[in-house]
């Protein structure tokens, strides 16, 4: 017997075919990198309000980091299927086919890294390719091969802001630099808890992390610990080197050591509980940063 699709079936398809593409962007992880690149980007700006630059680069680094996450899923799509976490993933689950995917994501990257040569400035440019490569072709495949691969990834993932800053200034300099280090620390307690709530999952896909050969969770601890504790004097350089004031300088430091209070927690019981504190924390810690940054500039 045949069966029509009515009308509102139709559009509840539509809606659903949406809402996995919108999912292979990896939409909460894409939107915090655009949003450290834009306010990088009206941090370097002189004068007035930097409008078209902000344009640009909201544009141009949305479409890498959605497109990225498209190819990252990809990827990864038969290891996704062996995780609770990702098991209902538009692939995993079949909703979406690999070809689509890899269509998806290799038209938004290349796009984004084309738009930025276009309406920035070439080193801008290469610096969103350098994103979308090493974090496609490089973090992605060493996740299944050596624990460092964390190590690796934060590259990619620190680079938005330094992206924001040449959009505006056209070079990467000392201040740029900084915000790529905050990125970077920040990144290791962030991810390190993320993955000691979920490292049954990770084991159960066969994936090398350090909180999966970590069963003591020392070692991942001590690496939490470290990495909180080195974001503090990393983003209090910023009003060192006079990019903000001092306001901003001592609530950094405030909730910078807020921060590493939730990594010695972590340090001392070792617990899902602790990891999910610092996670939350990591959460909270830098959207607030940002903010503080972009108020100190006005």
């Amino acid at each position: 017997m045949k069966h029509d699709v009515t009308p509102e079936g139709a559009v509840s398809i539509s809606r659903s075919r949406v809402a996995d593409y919108v999912t292979l962007m990896k939409p909460e992880l894409t939107l915090l990198s655009v949003c450290t690149a834009l306010v990088s980007c009206f941090m370097a700006a002189w004068g007035s309000f930097p409008l078209v630059p902000l344009l640009h680069v909201f544009i141009g680094t949305l479409l890498i980091g959605a497109g990225a996450g498209a190819l990252n899923q990809y990827l990864e799509r038969d290891y996704d299927a062996m995780m609770r976490r990702t098991e209902n993933r538009p692939l995993p689950a079949g909703r979406l086919s690999g070809n689509e995917a890899l269509v998806f994501g290799a038209t938004l990257s290349t796009g984004g890294v084309v738009f930025l040569s276009l309406t920035t400035n070439l080193l801008t440019a290469f610096l969103g390719a350098t994103t979308l490569v090493s974090y496609v072709f490089l973090y992605t495949p060493l996740k299944r091969i050596t624990p460092f691969s964390t190590v690796i990834g934060g590259i990619p993932g620190a680079l938005p802001p330094v992206i924001g800053w040449t959009a505006v200034r056209g070079e990467i300099t000392v201040e740029a630099l900084v915000l790529f280090g905050i990125l970077y620390f920040w990144q290791m307690p962030h991810f390190y808890s993320l993955a000691w709530m979920y490292r049954k999952d990770y084991q159960r896909a066969g994936y090398p992390m350090l909180t999966v050969l970590d069963e003591s969770g020392r070692k991942t601890s001590i690496q939490i610990l470290i990495h909180a504790a080195l974001l503090i004097p990393v983003s209090i350089l910023l009003t060192l080197t006079s990019t903000s004031g001092n306001v901003y300088g001592i609530s950094a430091l405030s909730i910078g050591i807020l921060f590493f209070i939730s990594a010695m927690r972590l340090f001392k019981l070792r617990t899902n509980g602790a990891a999910r504190t610092v996670f939350v924390a990591s959460l909270i810690y830098l959207p607030l940063l940002m903010f503080l940054m972009a108020i100190d500039k006005l």
